[in-house]
């Protein structure tokens, strides 16, 4: 069998970029350390690409679905009227599908191997590249299933994609949502286990020249806290209050990823120091260029109105996340590359800091209004915003609106309202998106014609 895998290099940290370079074969990839390390560091940059958290996952498909834009590319005119029936729209689908798949394959090939091969690695290696594989096995399950799943509001028990855990022929059986939810919170405990070897968790110093640096940057893999934030965000979606207020808690008391400073918005417009999990996204001043710039291919922008409508004028992201042209367009320019700091170049943001205060207020609105309020009121006055009034009346209402403004641009937001089930969503009031089943993109026809028994799941 052979793997391709992408090998790496990076002036701070080879683990982390990488280009796609050579074929090895498996049995001499897994017999070392560092054939572990890239085979790991492969699985993480195949997802940085455009089909997946470069675009289509974050600002592009996600973006168009979420309403997020009042322009795009014509490309995408079947999936802003929620069909998914085009040539464009069917070949995106496809792609995220594969492309998910694909990393999940090469990530379970790591799963394999990995315990027989335990004596080849040093310090805490194995726990970490351990930990951080199952990670993203239930990452990406879990996106998939946000993806062409039905939510859990709908129907956890209606069926919904196949839980990889092998790698071979054997072709894994369609799961229902509840199903494959256990499974992704099960690998994640599992993680978090490993993971607390992980130094970001043990305080231990890790420099370049301990192991080639290979655990620094650790908001760039799937660190404790990050396997932690994923399992509130999940527990959520499970409707398991208890459960995600309490891992939500953990990433929020731990006080590792620190607020922004005001002073910093100018030249870390994604607010890096918040971030519990990023991607390393090398492409991203190219992407940035052809989707957020005036004489860009694949432009994305919303008028005056819809940017009013976002945020007032003492916000932070106001005033530093937009460029406005000539034409009257407004641009994102969260991902501009020009004249940032070293440390926030090309990271794609997957899980923030904001996101867990969000999650404790929706668990605390029931309970504790005045503590869910300065859950909510503690982003906001980050952002430069005065506390509100939040009470039970408006809650929902603020969350939402404190969400959109978050995180614009990351494909949280279409994720948000499908979770919520939502109807009809801000700006597309005339499109019924349950009626039109919407939330659950069409399943690849490939894999009804090479899995039979495979159930439609729209």
């Amino acid at each position: 069998m052979l793997v391709i895998l992408p090998f790496c290099l990076l002036s701070c940290n080879k683990w982390l970029d990488v280009e796609p370079k050579s074929q090895v074969r498996d049995n001499d990839l897994f017999s070392t350390e560092t054939g572990f390390k890239e085979a790991l560091a492969g699985v993480y940059t195949s997802l940085t690409y455009e089909p997946l958290y470069g675009r289509e996952m974050t600002f592009g498909l996600m973006g168009v679905l979420g309403y997020e834009w009042d322009y795009q590319s014509e490309q995408y005119d079947s999936d802003k009227f929620f069909e998914y029936t085009s040539v464009p729209s069917l070949a995106r689908i496809d792609a995220v599908w594969n492309g998910m798949y694909t990393a999940i394959a090469n990530n379970n090939k790591i799963l394999e191997e990995i315990d027989g091969q335990k004596s080849v690695f040093q310090q805490d290696n194995y726990e970490v590249i351990k930990g951080e594989s199952l990670a993203l096995r239930a990452f990406l399950h879990f996106d998939l299933l946000r993806v062409f799943g039905a939510s859990y509001e709908e129907n956890p028990g209606k069926m919904a994609i196949p839980y990889f855990k092998k790698i071979g022929k054997e072709i894994a059986p369609q799961l229902t949502v509840s199903q494959v939810l256990d499974l992704a919170i099960a690998d994640l405990n599992e993680a978090a286990e490993l993971l607390k070897r992980d130094p970001l968790l043990t305080g231990r110093t890790v420099t370049s020249l301990d192991d080639q640096g290979y655990l620094m940057n650790r908001q760039l893999h799937l660190n404790y806290y990050a396997v932690k934030g994923l399992l509130a965000r999940i527990y959520l979606y499970k409707k398991d209050m208890e459960k995600a207020y309490e891992n939500a808690k953990i990433v929020i008391d731990a006080n590792k990823f620190p607020w922004i400073l005001q002073g910093n918005i100018a030249t870390d417009l994604i607010y890096s120091t918040e971030h519990l999990f990023a991607l390393n996204v090398t492409r991203l001043e190219t992407i940035h260029e052809n989707a957020f710039t005036a004489t860009g291919g694949s432009r994305f922008s919303m008028l005056a109105a819809t940017y009013n409508e976002y945020y007032t004028s003492s916000d932070y992201r106001y005033l530093r996340w937009f460029t406005i042209t000539v034409d009257g367009s407004y641009y994102l320019n969260k991902y501009n590359q020009e004249n940032i700091l070293a440390a926030s170049r090309n990271r794609m943001p997957v899980l923030k800091l904001a996101e867990m205060y969000f999650i404790a207020a929706e668990v605390l609105k029931t309970t504790n209004i005045t503590q869910a309020a300065n859950m909510i009121n503690t982003v906001r006055e980050r952002r430069g915003l005065t506390a509100t009034t939040i009470d039970a009346g408006n809650i929902d209402a603020v969350i939402q609106q404190e969400f959109r403004r978050e995180f614009i641009g990351e494909g949280q937001l279409f994720f948000y309202y499908k979770r919520k089930n939502i109807p009809r969503i801000p700006r597309a009031a005339s499109y019924d998106i349950i009626t039109l089943k919407g939330y659950k993109l069409p399943i690849p026809l490939s894999e009804y014609n090479n899995a039979p028994g495979r159930v439609n799941n729209r």
